[in-house]
């Protein structure tokens, strides 16, 4: 690149050459796909056929009630291939070179991000299809149905800002993995993600409803079925905008600070 090009133009350049960077690196390691698409599947599977039937809400079929919470959970749960990815980069030393190289700080911070919202959409949509086939339908029309699959893309992006920032704090690669994986489980599980949060006890509904998880579910699910929107759409839009102004900052200053 030359120097005669524009700010703006050099940082856009940088990002779409780290986002390039992750993808090839899964393409070249179909495990790494089959990873991002198997657990949307196991979830789906394990959850309608097992447990559905205990859990089946009154006015709902499962299916329909469960891949919204999905969706969610698979945005949610890639914070741990966020961290990992990161606490990789780090221990090999990728980091110390990227920072060494002419371009914008944020570059692969950014990268990975957009990365994270390309095999999201993956997830998703495998969520929805294997949903389909067992029987999930939107029923809001075609436009909520995408409004969904937006939402949930969205609150992905702050769970991968979440996951750098686990990463470059935790280092190592098994600490970065077992520490997202700490926060994600009690996090998707205390939500109503699986049952409606007025079947938890009292005590554990309170911890449901300041969950983050819970709007974004409520609403990606009022988006699919249909009802009252406004308000998990708000609140779950806060949450993505008030932890991406907490993590972004955090996370690119964490990333200058790091010493070799």
């Amino acid at each position: 690149m030359t120097s005669s090009s524009p700010a703006p133009a050099r940082m856009l350049t940088d990002v779409v050459v780290m986002t390039r960077r992750n993808l090839y690196a899964h393409l070249r390691m179909p495990a790494l796909i089959a990873t991002a698409t198997a657990l949307p599947i196991m979830w789906v599977l394990l959850f309608n056929f097992v447990f559905g039937g205990a859990l089946q809400p009154a006015d709902v079929e499962y299916i329909d009630f469960l891949v919204p919470g999905v969706m969610v959970l698979a945005v949610t749960f890639n914070l741990n291939n966020a961290a990992v990815g990161v606490a990789e980069d780090l221990s090999q030393g990728m980091i110390h070179r990227f920072r060494s190289l002419p371009m914008t700080r944020w570059a692969l911070l950014a990268g990975r991000a957009v990365f994270d919202t390309v095999r999201n959409l993956l997830a998703v949509l495998v969520v929805i299809g294997v949903g389909a086939l067992c029987g999930f339908r939107f029923h809001n029309g075609a436009g909520a149905a995408v409004a969904s699959v937006a939402l949930a893309l969205a609150f992905g992006v702050a769970m991968s800002w979440l996951g750098a920032f686990i990463g470059l704090l935790a280092r190592g690669v098994e600490t970065a993995s077992m520490t997202s994986l700490l926060l994600a489980i009690p996090t998707v599980f205390v939500a109503s993600l699986f049952v409606p949060v007025a079947s938890m006890p009292g005590w554990l509904q309170a911890v449901a409803r300041v969950n983050p998880v819970t709007p974004a579910v409520d609403a990606t699910r009022a988006l699919v079925l249909g009802g009252p929107v406004a308000r998990p759409v708000v609140l779950t839009l806060a949450w993505t905008v008030g932890l991406l102004a907490v993590l972004v900052p955090l996370t690119v200053l964490r990333y200058r600070r790091i010493r070799a």
